[in-house]
């Protein structure tokens, strides 16, 4: 059968009636790929994987979540979305508030936003607000916007969010035929993390897996709440997507990191960028600065011998580099770029020299 979305999929788990609208872009079914030379990098004995969310409609995970939440907006009648955003879910909102036919709003903080994302928003015909703050503000102000203005909060304190997102866990469990023994993921709001430990514990307590993962969770330093066991006021760093100082969903993933035996940490962002390159030279695999931290962290867990040798580690990428192109040439060797005359003389000339 032609794959339709990741409701249709697993409409028997999500919470949609039989004659519910589908709003969906054919989400879902991202590739899990075993790495195959980073781990002979660090000279360990582990499977790795990478579930590659960037490959989905509009670029990341967000749009697993935001099929179900305007799904159910659609369906109570809704005519317009809210979300604050630091950019991916502003291009999830956009875009599926267009295939629905209803408004998407999208707050963003001023500056703070990576161009291909916002692009995104922009081209699917949102309307974009920019506050002089950054996605704390933003967030605070949807939460009370719905009862001032008709609209539906699509952020994801909407539960159906979260129920969209926990199909990645199912998908991983399908592919491998098991739960990975570690799952490591960026932590911004904190409701990815959630989300995949609501999926694990479905799919095991339906028999569909024996255990559940070790959940992960990697921080930026200077966006590092979980850390600092308080909110950061003022977070930044370079992996925009999770410069979030107030997790929305903080207190279900300090649960699920107990209740998994899992941990929190934080790492910098020249850890987060060299991640980022290692796995677009070694692996083929493009995502953004966010993304490379489930990878960076996993590496040097790996390595210290806390993930230990002969286990299953699934990393997510959340998001496709092409998020924040900037960033990535940013970082790359400007030397790389040779100039010559249009004649087979010299370009053979730089081929040669350059092999």
């Amino acid at each position: 059968m032609r794959y339709t979305g990741l409701i249709e999929k697993y409409r028997d788990r999500l919470p949609v009636g039989d004659n519910t609208r589908l709003i969906s872009l054919g989400e879902g079914n991202t590739p899990l790929i075993k790495l195959e030379n980073i781990p002979v990098l660090l000279g360990k004995n582990v499977d790795l994987y990478i579930k590659y969310e960037g490959l989905n409609p509009t670029g990341s995970f967000k749009d697993r979540g935001m099929t179900m939440a305007v799904t159910h907006a659609v369906e109570e009648g809704s005519k317009a979305i809210i979300c604050a955003s630091t950019g991916n879910t502003s291009a999830a909102a956009a875009a599926y508030a267009a295939r629905a036919g209803i408004k998407a709003f999208v707050i963003i903080p001023e500056g703070k936003i990576a161009l291909g994302k916002l692009a995104q928003a922009m081209i699917h015909g949102s309307t974009i607000i920019q506050i002089k703050g950054n996605f704390d503000d933003g967030m605070e102000i949807v939460k009370e916007i719905a009862d001032h203005a008709p609209v539906s909060i699509v952020n994801s304190i909407n539960p159906y969010r979260l129920q969209g997102q926990k199909t990645a866990a199912f998908e991983i469990i399908d592919e491998l035929g098991a739960a990975p023994d570690y799952h490591c993921l960026p932590v911004g709001n904190a409701g990815n993390i959630t989300a995949h430990w609501m999926g694990y514990t479905e799919y095991k307590d339906a028999g569909k897996a024996s255990k559940t993962p070790v959940m992960v969770g990697y921080q930026a330093e200077g966006a590092a709440p979980f850390i600092k066991g308080s909110r950061v006021d003022n977070p930044e760093t370079v992996a925009t997507a999770i410069r979030i100082g107030n997790p929305q969903s903080w207190d279900q993933a300090l649960k699920l990191s107990k209740e998994s035996k899992g941990w929190f940490t934080a790492h910098s962002d020249d850890i987060i960028l060299a991640a980022q390159k290692l796995l677009t030279e070694k692996e083929g695999i493009f995502c953004e600065p966010a993304s490379a931290i489930s990878v960076a962290g996993a590496m040097i867990d790996i390595q210290s011998g806390k993930i230990p040798e002969g286990s299953t580690v699934v990393c997510t990428l959340t998001g496709h580099g092409l998020k924040d192109p900037d960033t990535a040439i940013g970082q790359c060797d400007q030397s790389a770029m040779i100039n010559v005359n249009p004649t087979l003389k010299e370009v053979k000339k730089a081929i040669l020299d350059n092999m």
